[in-house]
């Protein structure tokens, strides 16, 4: 058995879904379901003996205690944080709370267990933590790409609190020789995203007629990896990475902001178009010719990274993972999803998912 946390989010999701695809092993998930963490996303689990899901918060210690002692996972794969820039900036506390609290209590609970494992077990046992490059700061138009040895210079209370995280998980291996693994991974992109993101939120604001809102000038820049392509590569380093490494995750797809909104629109004209589905424009009542004409731009957010980029060739040199997606590919799977699957969109939307979840799992949730 694993035992992931955050398993109910985007990328955790994600996950537990490709897990269970393509291996017999079971999933023990832990997830708070604060508004992100969507048991919808999962719904295919659902009479899945390969799934258990356990609703609880990872700064529970009595909790974590439990669930170790009860399940006796041979790994640990850390996908719970508060995640969203935005949101850090409105209220850090959250950020803080999850991303370094929990994260050290997790860490606790994972070593207590881990001390009592016999010799062969105790080897084997990994604690794999999933991180991102906002961690780096910020990158020059001619810098060259973060690597897995660029200085930390966080500039988010969110890529703060991650970094907080990153150096916890670290001296866990150094002090106490914990088997531990790090990833970090540029902007993810593909199904179940919640639609405050950027991608699915032009998605979503495009298809309503609403504007397409893109901070400053737009040319904020960053490397997009495809969901799947990021959770194929946890499993490889889950299988093969080496204890106390840092392996950087990327799409090699740097694109800047508008264009990603700019190539948004243009897919959306030519999969779903404005004047077959009847959409205006909200803020005039005109009715759309290309959804282009929505794009908006509004003032910069505070601190705002100007570019990211990933070197991610210490992954594909030593473990032999590269992304099967191309930016081209991966972003017309993404935005045939949220056509295909408008039900879960407006689930989110008007927040009845969690009615959904009370519905399906009731106590067990």
């Amino acid at each position: 058995m694993i035992f992931v946390t955050g398993g109910a989010g985007f990328i955790g999701s994600n996950f537990v879904l490709q897990w269970c695809r393509n291996t017999d092993e079971t999933v023990l998930n832990l997830d708070a379901l604060t508004y992100a963490g969507n048991l919808a996303n999962l719904q295919s689990l659902e009479q899945s003996s390969q799934h258990r899901f356990v609703q609880g918060d990872i700064r529970d210690s009595e909790l974590l205690a439990r669930l170790f002692a009860e399940h006796k996972p041979r790994a640990v794969l850390h996908f719970a944080a508060e995640s969203h820039v935005d949101r850090s900036i409105i209220g850090p506390e959250a950020f803080v709370e999850t991303n370094v609290v929990g994260t050290f209590r997790l860490l606790e609970a994972a070593r207590a267990y881990w001390n009592g494992l016999e010799a062969a077990d105790k080897a084997a046992f990994r604690f794999l933590h999933v991180s991102t490059d906002e961690v780096y700061g910020t990158l020059g138009p001619n810098d060259p790409a973060f690597s897995e040895t660029t200085p930390y210079a966080p500039n988010s209370p969110y890529s703060a609190s991650k970094a907080g995280s990153d150096h916890l998980v670290r001296a866990y291996h150094h002090t106490y020789g914990m088997p531990v693994l790090t990833t970090n991974c540029s902007n993810n992109y593909g199904p179940y995203h919640f639609p405050e993101k950027l991608i699915p939120l032009m998605i979503v604001n495009a298809l309503a007629g609403k504007p397409l809102p893109v901070y400053g000038d737009g040319q904020q820049i960053r490397d997009w990896l495809y969901v799947e392509d990021h959770c194929a590569a946890i499993r490889r380093v889950l299988e093969a990475g080496k204890p106390g490494e840092t392996y950087n995750v990327g799409g090699w797809n740097e694109k800047a902001n508008i264009e990603i909104v700019q190539t948004v629109c243009a897919l959306l004209d030519e999969l779903a178009p404005a004047s077959e589905r009847n959409v205006s424009d909200s803020r005039s009542g005109t009715p759309l010719a290309r959804y282009d004409e929505l794009i908006s731009y509004v003032t910069d957010r505070p601190g705002h990274d100007r570019r990211y980029a990933i070197d991610a060739r210490k992954l594909e040199r030593e473990l032999g993972w590269k992304p099967a997606e191309t930016f081209e590919t991966g972003i017309r799977k993404t935005v045939q999803w949220y056509l295909a699957n408008q039900e879960w969109v407006a689930g989110v939307l008007d927040g009845s998912y969690r009615d959904w979840v009370q519905t399906q799992y009731g106590a067990k949730a």
